[in-house]
């Protein structure tokens, strides 16, 4: 498939200011889950500006991360440029993300097409992930906000969805464009299933497509707030993004932004709201459970590191250092790092963050 003409104006923006907590202790707040190499050999957010390269090079590519960690992401990502790496002040939230991607994009390219991407995915075959984003783009060019949705493979009770309305391309199309019925909260695992099963529902990939003037208008209706804090920067009051007085102004009025996310802050209030089926081999790699799935082809453990492993099954097995030998595991995951060791069953993966709160507790900030 040849991509639209329309991916030559897109920007691609992604998202790189989490804490990824889940992963303690491989994750820490000097280098969180997207400067880990969880899946392959590269960090998740190489993988993802290596992702959409083929129609985003890195001089239209962005990563908006916190401001404590531009030096390692430029360091993590040399091939884009150091001033498209942006510092975020303060913890804003996504929907302040997409409205500084939007001002900063709209000076990068004309009519801009802005996606905002997650910094922490995996994505199996990143080729059908491209094709879905060139048709994304082409729906984005006509004034639509578009969301990526992830073909549910399991009654997954820790996503959202998107409730699909009319199909708007050909029935055989691949990927499909589903007009947006609405978005749909985490479910119980009855509703979840009857989701898998009813073929109308997506996973929320948190992957949004939309032109910048788009973007920004749909701020100014429903976040006057945010938008009037962030005004200077888009009227060009203080120069362009990669000039000094943007930065000084960015720090300045960044944090006068609300807290609140793209779902809650924009795209409830749209009615116009398109989303592309996806069907990548995509993961959230939220937790270390999630790390079961991208395991070798026929290998009964997930192994990175310097580990040696006898009569293990359905385990995370993850040395950073350290020699990791276990025997006998079924169902455990073990974390060796240089200062921490963290042991579980994979089945209480979420219930890492519970560790960090504690560890907050106790003083520890040696080890968060």
């Amino acid at each position: 498939m040849q991509p639209h003409p329309s991916t030559e104006r897109l920007v691609c923006a992604v998202m790189a200011g989490g804490s990824g907590t889940r992963f303690w202790p491989l994750s820490r707040r000097a280098r969180p889950k997207q400067l880990v190499a969880l899946v392959s050999g590269e960090t998740l957010l190489a993988e993802t500006l290596a992702r959409v390269a083929p129609i985003c090079p890195p001089e239209r590519a962005l990563v908006i991360t916190a401001a404590r960690l531009v030096d390692d992401v430029r360091a993590a990502v040399p091939n884009v440029p150091a001033a498209h790496v942006i510092g975020e002040p303060a913890a804003r939230n996504t929907a302040p993300c997409m409205a500084l991607a939007a001002i900063v994009a709209a000076q990068l390219a004309p009519d801009a097409i802005l996606a905002l991407l997650p910094a922490d995915h995996h994505v199996g075959q990143p080729e059908r992930f491209v094709a879905a984003l060139s048709i994304a783009c082409a729906h984005a060019d006509e004034g639509h906000i578009v969301t990526l949705g992830v073909a549910p493979t399991r009654p997954e009770t820790g996503y959202g969805y998107i409730q699909l309305g009319d199909q708007l391309s050909p029935d055989k199309s691949d990927p499909a464009v589903w007009a947006v019925a609405r978005f749909v909260e985490k479910p119980d695992v009855e509703t979840a299933l009857d989701y898998l099963l009813g073929g109308r529902h997506l996973w929320n990939a948190g992957v949004f497509v939309l032109r910048a003037d788009v973007a920004l208008k749909a701020v100014r209706t429903a976040l006057p707030e945010l938008y009037e804090a962030l005004a200077p920067l888009e009227r060009g009051e203080v120069g362009r993004f990669d000039s000094d007085a943007f930065a000084e102004a960015l720090t300045e009025r960044f944090p006068l932004c609300p807290s609140i996310s793209v779902d809650y802050g924009v795209m409830e209030h749209r009615t116009d709201l398109r989303s592309v089926r996806l069907d990548a081999s995509w993961s959230d790699v939220g937790a270390w459970r999630s790390l079961l799935d991208h395991r070798e082809a026929d290998a009964s453990n997930f192994i990175r590191g310097d580990v040696l492993e006898l009569d293990c099954a359905n385990s995370v097995l993850v040395s950073e250092g350290p020699l990791l030998a276990a025997i006998g595991l079924e169902g455990v995951a073990v974390i060796a790092t240089e200062g921490a060791v963290l042991a579980l069953p994979v089945g209480r993966s979420q219930d890492v963050r519970a560790i960090v709160e504690l560890l907050r507790q106790r003083g520890r900030d040696d080890l968060l």
